[in-house]
C-alpha cells in the first residue's frame, strides 16, 4: 500500500491535462489534504491515486507495484447509495467483499453506530439528509476495514452542522488507523483538518508543506494568491467557512 506514489503522471480528459507531470509520494502517516481552486485536478489526481482512472502517461505505484490493492476505499462527494436501508448499504458492501452471516451484521451494526445512525438504520438510505448520507457513505467504506481511503470533497454543500458531523467521523476513522487523502475547497476544513496540504494549480502540484506552514507561509505565489481569494473558485472566492 504504501508508499503511495505518482510518478510522472499525466491524465489527459477531452485533450485537456487534467493532470501535467505530478509526482508525488505518500507515506499514510499524516492527514493529507489536497486544495486548489475549482478544475485545478483536485478530484482527478483522488480518482488517478486510487486506479479509478489510468494515467495517459507515467505511473501510480504502490508499495512499488502496479498492481492496485484491495485495502482502500474511497467516497465520493456524492454518495451512490442503494435503493434499502441504510444498514442494508453497509452489508451489501460487506456482502460484496466476501464477508457474511453474523460477521456481515456485526460489522454493519458497529459501522453504523461509529459514525451516529444507528437511530436511522432501518430507514430508507435515499431519504437521509445530506450529512446523513455522507455518513453513511463514511460507514459503509469504513466497514470494510481499508488502510487507506480517499475523500472528495466530503462536506460539500453541507451545512455546518452536518460538515462539523463528518469532520468528526474522518477524524474517528483516522485515529482509528486509517490514512486519509481528501480533496476541499474549504479552507476552514482544511486548516482543521490536515496534517499536510498538497495545492495543486492546473493539474500540477506546485507546493506540498505541512499544513500550519502553508497557510501562515506559503511558498508560492499561486498558494498565496489562492489564500488570498485571488484564484477564482467556481467564479468567486474559496471559501473560509
Amino acid at each position: 500500500m504504501f508508499p503511495l506514489a505518482a510518478r510522472a503522471v499525466t491524465v489527459r480528459l477531452g485533450g485537456h491535462a487534467a493532470l501535467d507531470g505530478v509526482d508525488l509520494i505518500l507515506d499514510g502517516r499524516q492527514k493529507v489534504v489536497v486544495l486548489g481552486a475549482n478544475g485545478a485536478g483536485k478530484s482527478v489526481l483522488l480518482r488517478t491515486l486510487h486506479g479509478l482512472i489510468a494515467p495517459t502517461s507515467g505511473t501510480i505505484e504502490w508499495a512499488a507495484s502496479t498492481t492496485r490493492p484491495a485495502d482502500q476505499a474511497m467516497v465520493f462527494q456524492r454518495p451512490v447509495l442503494l435503493r434499502r436501508s441504510a444498514i442494508a448499504n453497509i452489508e451489501y458492501a460487506l456482502a460484496v467483499n466476501g464477508i457474511g452471516g453474523a460477521a456481515r451484521q456485526a460489522r454493519a451494526r458497529d459501522a453504523i453506530e461509529r459514525v451516529g445512525l444507528a437511530t436511522v438504520a432501518a430507514r430508507q438510505a435515499r431519504v437521509l439528509s445530506g450529512g446523513e448520507q455522507q455518513r453513511l457513505a463514511l460507514a459503509r467504506a469504513w466497514s470494510l476495514r481499508p488502510r487507506l481511503m480517499f475523500l472528495d470533497e466530503p462536506t460539500a454543500s453541507l451545512d455546518p452542522f452536518a460538515a462539523a458531523a463528518v469532520e468528526r467521523v474522518i477524524g474517528e476513522i483516522h485515529a482509528a488507523g486509517t490514512a486519509i487523502v481528501l480533496s476541499t475547497h474549504v479552507l476552514g476544513f482544511a486548516r482543521r483538518i490536515a496534517d499536510e496540504i498538497v495545492f495543486i494549480h492546473e493539474g500540477r502540484v506546485v507546493e506540498r508543506t505541512p499544513a500550519d506552514r502553508f497557510f501562515t507561509r506559503p511558498q508560492t505565489g499561486e498558494a498565496a494568491r489562492f489564500l488570498k481569494g485571488e484564484l477564482p473558485w467556481n467564479g468567486i472566492s474559496p471559501s473560509l467557512a
